[in-house]
């Protein structure tokens, strides 16, 4: 269907990010650089959907923050453990949220994926370990593996969110609040971490920029595919994400 043509195509774009993102956490700290990311792509798509904005609902409002939370969470540690991680071995971590979404969905929504949703999500993680699995010397669970994988949990919260809105709310305006959210948490959460802002770099910029755009028409996409799609259907296409990272790495 045009819904999953749509999600492969972004898939493919969102395994080209992590060599991007590795590249530009080598200048700026995961903190900041998430924060300016999302918060150039929110107010692009603010611009960009600026009338359908005009009629955001509380309804709207909740989805975007709930899937921002999700956001913010997943993406953050993603990049965090990117600072001592290959990109490689980051995406193959966060491969590991593949057979948790049909599990989640299943305790959570009490909708059991079906015969072939469990042989798909299978074939899809044998697959994952196969092509990205972590190079010569193993797992050691360093700190950087372990935020890794913790984000395996958001980003599988962040899929189940986006299948329980999708069909109630509005594509446009809870991507535009969603990007915002994760923008503004990520800025937050700076000195906490006791993260500073970093030395200008064409790099950082660049790359923020960037992975702004990439990030609108990822998030839209989504929203707009899983009307359609199930969870557990979007996560299988979702799991080719990693032989993508790995062709453009």
């Amino acid at each position: 269907s045009r819904q999953e043509l749509a999600l492969v195509a972004v898939t493919a774009l969102w395994g080209a990010t992590f060599v991007v993102v590795h590249l530009a956490v080598q200048h700026s700290g995961p903190w900041f650089f998430i924060g300016i990311r999302f918060l150039v792509a929110g107010a692009a798509a603010a611009v960009v959907f600026h009338r359908g904005l005009r009629c955001v609902r509380g309804r709207d409002v909740l989805a975007g923050v709930s899937i921002g939370v999700c956001l913010f969470f997943g993406y953050g540690l993603q990049t965090f453990g990117l600072q001592t991680i290959s990109s490689s071995k980051s995406a193959f971590l966060t491969a590991l949220y593949v057979p948790l979404v049909p599990l989640v969905q299943w305790l959570v929504m009490g909708k059991p994926p079906r015969l072939m949703s469990w042989i798909g999500i299978g074939l899809a993680f044998t697959g994952l370990m196969l092509v990205a699995g972590p190079e010569s010397g193993g797992m050691e669970l360093n700190v950087g593996e372990m935020a890794t994988m913790l984000s395996t949990l958001a980003i599988a919260a962040e899929v189940l969110l986006i299948g329980h809105f999708a069909g109630k709310v509005d594509a446009r305006r809870v991507t535009t609040v969603q990007l915002l959210a994760a923008g503004v948490m990520a800025l937050l959460a700076m000195p906490v971490a006791g993260e500073s802002v970093p030395d200008f770099s064409w790099v950082w910029l660049s790359a923020a920029v960037a992975m702004a755009c990439a990030s609108i028409l990822i998030q839209l996409t989504m929203n707009w595919a899983q009307k359609s799609l199930s969870p557990t259907r979007a996560t299988v296409i979702y799991a080719s994400e990693p032989v993508w990272a790995g062709i453009v790495g």
